[in-house]
């Protein structure tokens, strides 16, 4: 059964109330917050009105579910975390598609909220292959017939075409947007992730890194989408991969980490990224 997802539901942060008892000896405390209840699991939320989150996604570790311990609880609130504190983190997002779907190849500024990157279409035409750059509000495009494999690392001067981001009916700015909300300038609350349904799936390898697969739980306005987003979380808290299931959709939106070198995000010529 699809559930509707208001557009206006965007990530919001867990505030980390206190350490988790039993955390391993050398990991640092994390400072306490004021703030309470929504979670880590609204990451998913981006998606508009009109693209529902369907319930969670089969497929990965076959040895969940089962409740997170206190250090996965803890990994996966600092998981986000992670990517801000590395400031940036090269991605490749892969955009499903009834006609088609589009491949991003890119970096995203977790300080500065902005990405940038290359497209290319898969199993479709070039039509929509070009440069794109992105922040929570806005896309920028540069179509090319021939779009190389990797963005080049300062944007051209010329040539590009502003337009705002979607809040719905489009799968590429859904799982742009998606890609911004995996980066948050504190961890979330450890406490409230296993009370919300978050859950632990299983153990794989994602590029010879060990990890433990972890679903996020229910966000705070709507109960029951348990399990909409998936993540791959190495020992450290450090995201791999994340895993989105939008409604009308025949694939997941799947955002690769570290899948080539990151390259610093530089605006646009004549624009400057939001602060």
């Amino acid at each position: 059964m699809k559930r509707r997802v208001s557009a206006s539901n965007r990530v919001r942060s867990l505030r980390t109330r206190q350490a988790p008892p039993g955390r391993p000896a050398g990991r640092r405390r994390w400072p306490r917050s004021r703030r309470g209840a929504t979670v880590i699991g609204v990451v998913a939320v981006a998606v508009a009105a009109v693209a529902a989150f369907l319930i969670a996604d089969g497929g990965s570790g076959a040895e969940g579910p089962r409740s997170l311990t206190t250090d996965e609880a803890s990994r996966l609130a600092i998981t986000r975390f992670r990517n801000y504190q590395a400031k940036g983190r090269a991605v490749t997002i892969t955009v499903p598609g009834t006609a088609g779907g589009l491949t991003v190849t890119g970096s995203v500024d977790y300080r500065h909220k902005v990405g940038y990157g290359v497209v290319h279409g898969t199993g479709r035409g070039r039509s929509s292959d070009g440069l794109i750059q992105w922040t929570p509000t806005s896309v920028r495009v540069r179509p090319m017939t021939d779009a190389p494999a990797h963005a080049p690392a300062s944007p051209p001067r010329s040539g590009w075409y502003d337009r705002g981001l979607l809040a719905s009916g489009s799968a590429l700015d859904t799982s742009l947007s998606i890609a911004l909300g995996l980066g948050g300038d504190r961890p979330d609350n450890a406490e409230l992730l296993p009370q919300n349904g978050a859950a632990w799936w299983g153990r794989e390898q994602v590029d010879g890194h060990r990890v433990d697969v972890m679903t996020g739980p229910s966000s705070s306005d709507r109960s029951g989408t348990a399990g909409n987003v998936r993540y791959w979380i190495g020992s450290d808290g450090t995201m791999y991969r994340v895993r989105v299931s939008v409604g009308s959709q025949p694939e997941p939106v799947v955002i690769d980490f570290d899948t080539h070198t990151y390259v610093p995000v530089k605006p646009v010529p004549g624009t400057t990224p939001a602060r």
